[in-house]
Parts: structure tokens; sequence; C-alpha cells
């Protein structure tokens, strides 16, 4: 790929999804680029390019980025964070807590906020709580697949089998293919959300924030942007969940790391009497 159209392409996607693409990107957005191309019939990479730039609908863009990004994902993946999950959930539970509000920023194809309701489902057999899961991703085709819930055997081998056995079914229009129930399905709900454009459109305050896997994609100014954006929708006393090869270093706010991966919003009050 010429250098100049490679740096176009980069500029794009920075532009439009906060994507940052280093120099090492080449080989790899000119293979995926090519994808793109042979689908839509397209011979060389500048005629792509002022295709890509001229939509005005957006759905390009969203093809541009699915091949270029890694929608990688898995149900209960890192699976220490829904041990601690379950822990916080109980313990607010146990000091009255009624109303629990999640967010999974990076929700892919649902693996996550399906595996954050069945972990709580798990522990809470007949819930005794109001609690819903925002699931956002930039794709609109991964989300709708996400809404489906429809999954592959082979995807279901980190799932314990007793929670398998109950909040899945095998689904009748394809084979080996399994269906999420509604009893988990009725508390998520999925929107679309470019994480690199706050602010965002929902309203606080969030109790948990999953961001996994979603920073190391993004330049130093958007991880910033973005969780300074996080903060403000956390409640005092809210937890931020990052994965296991991320951190929040050269990244200015309150949070304090009190596990691996994982942050805690202090309570101003308790702050003061400290």
């Amino acid at each position: 790929m010429d250098t100049a159209i490679f740096q176009r392409f980069c500029a794009h996607a920075h532009r439009e999804a906060g994507i940052a693409l280093g120099p090492t990107k080449a080989a790899l957005v000119t293979a995926r680029v090519g994808k793109r191309m042979r689908a839509l019939g397209i011979n060389d990479e500048r005629s792509y390019l002022d295709y890509l730039e001229a939509d005005r609908t957006g759905e390009e863009l969203v093809q541009f980025l699915d091949v270029i990004s890694t929608n990688h994902t898995s149900f209960f993946r890192e699976p220490d964070h829904f041990d601690l999950l379950r822990t916080l959930v109980d313990e607010w539970r146990r000091t009255g807590l009624r109303r629990l509000r999640i967010w999974s920023a990076a929700s892919s194809t649902g693996e996550e906020p399906y595996s954050i309701v069945m972990a709580i489902l798990d522990m809470l057999p007949d819930p005794d709580i109001d609690f819903k899961v925002l699931a956002t991703d930039i794709s609109t085709r991964v989300l709708a697949d996400a809404r489906q819930g429809v999954y592959s055997i082979d995807k279901l081998s980190a799932i314990p089998p007793p929670l398998l056995t109950r909040f899945f079914r095998q689904d009748e229009s394809r084979s080996e293919s399994y269906r999420v129930c509604e009893e988990v399905k009725q508390h998520v709900v999925f929107r679309r959300v470019n994480l690199s454009q706050p602010p965002f459109p929902m309203r606080g305050p969030l109790d948990i924030v999953f961001c996994r896997n979603v920073l190391i994609y993004f330049d130093q100014p958007v991880r910033q942007r973005l969780l300074a954006a996080i903060q403000g929708l956390l409640r005092p006393g809210g937890w931020l969940f990052l994965s296991h090869t991320e951190t929040l270093t050269g990244i200015t706010t309150g949070l304090r790391l009190v596990h691996p991966s994982v942050f805690f919003l202090p309570d101003d009050r308790e702050t003061e009497r400290t």
C-alpha cells in the first residue's frame, strides 16, 4: 500500500473512531482492506478510500472498522473479574442495594454482557434487585449478532455446564448452535456508541463499567477523554474493569487501583474524612 494512502486510512480511522494505527499496522490494513475491496468489486485502494470517505450513511465506516479491528471475545473472559463482580453485587445487596446499572462498553457480539448477567443470576437465582446491563459497540453488525444471541457450540466451552443448561437452548434453525434464553436477554439493552466521541447518550450514575480491550486501540488523548467520561458516569463507590493487558498509566483520573486492572471511584466525603 502506498504510504500516502495508508496515512489517509489512518487519519480516517482516527477521526471517525479514535483508532490509532501506527506504521507497523500497514501490512494488516493492506490485507484487511483488500478483503473489503473484493467484496465491493473495487480494484484499487485509492478508489476504495474515496468511496469510504464519501459515504454519508455510516454503513461503510462500520464495515471498514470491522475489518481493521479485532472483535475477539469469549464468555467469562478473564474469569477473576466475574468472581469479583459476584462479590461486589452480594456485598451491595446485603447493604440494601436494590438497583444496579452496569455498562459493557465494548460488547462486541454479546459474550461479555451476557456473561455479566449470568454471573449475577447464578448468585441470585430469584433476583430481588432491579439490574440492567447497557451493552454498546460502534459496529452495528456485531450488535445485530449480539441481539440475536445465537452461538455455535465451540464458543460455549468456557461456560460452566450448570449455567449452559440453565441459560441456553438449542437453536432449531441452526445446527450445533445455541440461543441465549429470555431470562438473560431481558436484562440487556444494546445501543450503538462511538467511544472516541464523548459525551455519550446515556445517563448515570453507573455502578460498574466494563471497558476491556478498548484502550489498546486509542492514543493517549482519546484514552484521556474516554476515561474522563466514564468517571463522570460512575457513582461514587463505582468500579471500572479494564483488561489485564491495560493500565491507566499517563492518564489523569480520580480512580484508585484496587485489584489488577480494576479501579474504584472513591466517595469524596470518604476522601475528606481520611
